[in-house]
C-alpha cells in the first residue's frame, strides 16, 4: 500500500462533503498540475491519503482511501489527459493535525506537504504515515 496526502479548500470541497458522499466515493477533479497528475495516475486501489484542508484550516482532517484508480477527468478541457481517481472517506482523525503541527515535529522536516507546499497531491513516505496517524489520534 501506499500513502498519499489530498488538499482541498474546504469551502469548495470539505472533510465533511467527502463524508456524505459514501462508501462509493467521489472524484478527485479538477487536478491542473502534471506533477499532481503524475501521482494520481500512481494510485492504486486500496491507498490510503490523508485529507488535508488547505487555506482555511491548513490541517489533516480525516482518511480517505483509493476506490477508483485513475480515469479521464469529465471536467478537464477538451482534448487534455487530465486525471480523477475516486476516494472515499474511511476516518477522521481524532484530532485535526495542523501545518504547524507537521513543522514543528523534526521527524516530518522532510514531508512534502513542507518541502512541495503547493503540490495538491504528494507522496506521504510509511513513516511520515505512521507518525502523523499517531498525532492525529488514529491507530
Amino acid at each position: 500500500m501506499a500513502y498519499w496526502l489530498v488538499k482541498s479548500e474546504p469551502d469548495s470541497w470539505s472533510w465533511d462533503m467527502q463524508v456524505k458522499a459514501g462508501a462509493k466515493g467521489t472524484e478527485w477533479s479538477g487536478v491542473r498540475n502534471h506533477t499532481a497528475k503524475q501521482n494520481l495516475e500512481k494510485m492504486k486501489k486500496g491507498d490510503r491519503a490523508f485529507f488535508y484542508h488547505s487555506n482555511v484550516g491548513k490541517e489533516i482532517v480525516g482518511i480517505v482511501e483509493v476506490v477508483k484508480e485513475s480515469h479521464p477527468d469529465p471536467t478537464g478541457p477538451k482534448g487534455e489527459p487530465w486525471v480523477v481517481v475516486d476516494f472515499a472517506a474511511r476516518e477522521p482523525l481524532a484530532k485535526p493535525v495542523t501545518l504547524q503541527d507537521v513543522k514543528a515535529e523534526p521527524k516530518l522536516k522532510d514531508m512534502a506537504l513542507i518541502k512541495y507546499s503547493r503540490l495538491s497531491v504528494q507522496p506521504v513516505t510509511a513513516d511520515e504515515w505512521k507518525l502523523v496517524c499517531k498525532m492525529g489520534g488514529v491507530k
